[in-house]
């Protein structure tokens, strides 16, 4: 926020839960005093039970973007979704729509037949994409399998990987602290979201209980301490194991892109700049 005030410029978040109102506490989504200070957008522009996916993500975005830059010199974009991130550095593969009836019959078939089932097929089907998706995350894995029932094809025929020419130029920044501190600010922000009212927000929220937006870190667990499965200490430890396990993936993910920039979170949005402007030519 610094850098937008010594910008002159807007904010775009890349914040893939951030899209949703009513989750204001649990995404860490900018305050009324933070939108009144710097123009945001992508916050709260959707309600939980919309469909929302990178691909659309930069289908709105590009243009918001194009339209951005006939006003101000720069925009800064944040946030911790990398897909989406991705999505407006490199484009996103256009994917199919997936039937619902699709949908259902691989979900039941991961209650009858188990996890392992699926991978078995997966590795039948595409193997290419098999040997490089996090097995654990069965989201992805059902997600594949779904675009093969649908096409026929595997779902790495799809990913060409291939850059998108974007009509702006990209510097990335990766802002980032010691291991330990991270680990300690996550802990104090999850107890820090209690105390602002977290559960009473994901109260407001049980009507959109089993949508996509809500399948989610933080959210999942307080669904369980209200269902009385498990109790709130038990909920805050997960929230923020699981939070942890997120930042280190989003740090491997950044360290795999040669194009950022290492800048240290003690540091402010002028020195910053000045790193910007030292490193590459605006």
């Amino acid at each position: 926020m610094e850098a937008a005030e010594l910008l002159g410029c807007p904010i775009v978040s890349a914040d893939s839960r951030q899209l949703y109102r009513g989750m204001e506490i649990g995404t860490a989504a900018p305050s009324k005093e933070d939108l009144e200070r710097i123009p945001h957008f992508m916050v709260g522009i959707t309600q939980p039970d919309d469909t929302y996916s990178a691909v659309r993500y930069e289908a709105e975005v590009i243009p918001l973007l194009e339209k951005l830059f006939t006003r101000y010199h720069y925009v800064i974009m944040e946030g911790g979704s990398m897909l989406y991130i991705d999505a407006i550095c490199k484009g996103i593969d256009l994917m199919p729509d997936i039937p619902s009836d699709i949908r259902d019959f691989l979900k039941e078939r991961q209650l009858t037949e188990g996890d392992k089932a699926l991978l078995a097929e997966l590795q039948l089907v595409d193997n290419d994409y098999f040997q490089c998706v996090d097995r654990c995350n069965m989201k992805r894995v059902l997600h594949a399998l779904e675009i093969y029932y649908t096409t026929g094809k595997p779902y790495s025929s799809f990913l060409t990987a291939t850059v998108k020419e974007r009509p702006f130029r990209i510097r990335k920044i990766i802002i980032e602290t010691v291991r330990d501190k991270l680990y300690a600010f996550i802990n104090k922000r999850t107890l820090s979201m209690i105390e602002k009212g977290w559960v009473e927000e994901v109260k407001k929220l049980l009507p959109y209980r089993y949508t996509n937006a809500l399948d989610t870190i933080g959210y999942k667990e307080l669904f369980l301490y209200l269902d009385g499965e498990i109790d709130l200490e038990e909920a805050i430890r997960q929230i923020q194991r699981k939070t942890r396990l997120y930042a280190r993936k989003q740090i491997t993910w950044h360290k795999r892109d040669k194009e950022c920039l290492h800048y240290p979170a003690e540091g402010n949005g002028e020195e910053l700049l000045k790193l910007l402007w030292l490193k590459k030519e605006w």
